[in-house]
């Protein structure tokens, strides 16, 4: 099944900067080749259900691995069967209506 999630990794009890941390996901979700589009509170994630998920659990394991003691996340997620859609789909669907109108 293909998802699509927006994904919020907070490391807790390493300072205020987390900027190394998001890095070191984004080169999680990269090595992972998952289609992702960082912003300024979070990333999207599209892709294969179990293949998100093991990279999201990869990106807790990266960040234990570089000292953050404790990690909060919070992922809303979204899936549909009735046809494919990309993230790109989605903004691309969104843009055209602003210049129809």
């Amino acid at each position: 099944m293909k998802v699509m999630i927006d994904l919020c990794v907070i490391p807790l009890g390493v300072g205020v900067s987390v900027s190394e941390y998001v890095t070191a996901c984004q080169r999680v979700l990269e090595e992972a080749g998952l289609e992702h589009q960082l912003h300024a509170y979070g990333t999207n994630i599209e892709g294969d259900w179990d293949e998100v998920m093991a990279a999201v659990k990869r990106c807790h394991e990266v960040l234990h691995e570089m000292g953050a003691p404790r990690i909060s996340s919070s992922m809303r997620l979204g899936t549909r069967t009735d046809r494919e859609q990309s993230m790109q789909d989605k903004v691309q669907s969104v843009t055209d209506k602003l210049g129809a109108g």
